[in-house]
């Protein structure tokens, strides 16, 4: 239970982190339809070993974990769905993503893990499916070698 505590707290840090950060750039979320879509991708290095354990999360410094929570417009709830994606890189090569859903709580998230080189860019499309409701989120990150 503490485990889950330490995870969540650690990816509301990082949410609020980037939060603060993208008051300037952009914020880290997207209407789509009527979800209000937040993603995160980060080093796996940043989770603790005991917690990505528990997760079953592999922690390497050319790993990355993507983090994607969907709420309901009108209240912020968190929404169950079918997470599928691809990653690309800027050369073309595509990986397939595997989302594992994690409900803590209220909370509702999904995580998928990506292998990259040192200062990869790669462009994620993945396809939210809730009740045959389908929308797309794109985003792309760059990734750094610990």
């Amino acid at each position: 239970m503490k485990q889950i505590i330490l995870f969540t707290f650690l990816c509301l840090s990082l949410f609020l982190n980037f939060a603060k950060a993208n008051e300037q750039t952009g914020a880290q979320f997207k209407q789509l339809g009527p979800w209000e879509v937040h993603y995160i991708a980060f080093p796996s290095t940043f989770i603790q070993p005991n917690i990505a354990k528990n997760y079953d999360l592999d922690r390497s410094p050319s790993k990355g974990v993507i983090n994607i929570s969907v709420l309901k417009n009108s209240d912020k709830t968190a929404q169950t769905a079918t997470l599928t994606g691809t990653a690309r890189n800027l050369l073309g090569n595509s990986k397939q993503l595997e989302f594992k859903e994690v409900i803590e709580g209220d909370a509702i998230y999904y995580l998928a893990q990506i292998d990259y080189s040192n200062e990869e860019i790669y462009r994620f499309n993945i396809e939210i499916n809730k009740n045959g409701q389908i929308q797309t989120l794109k985003f792309q990150q760059k990734f750094y070698v610990d």
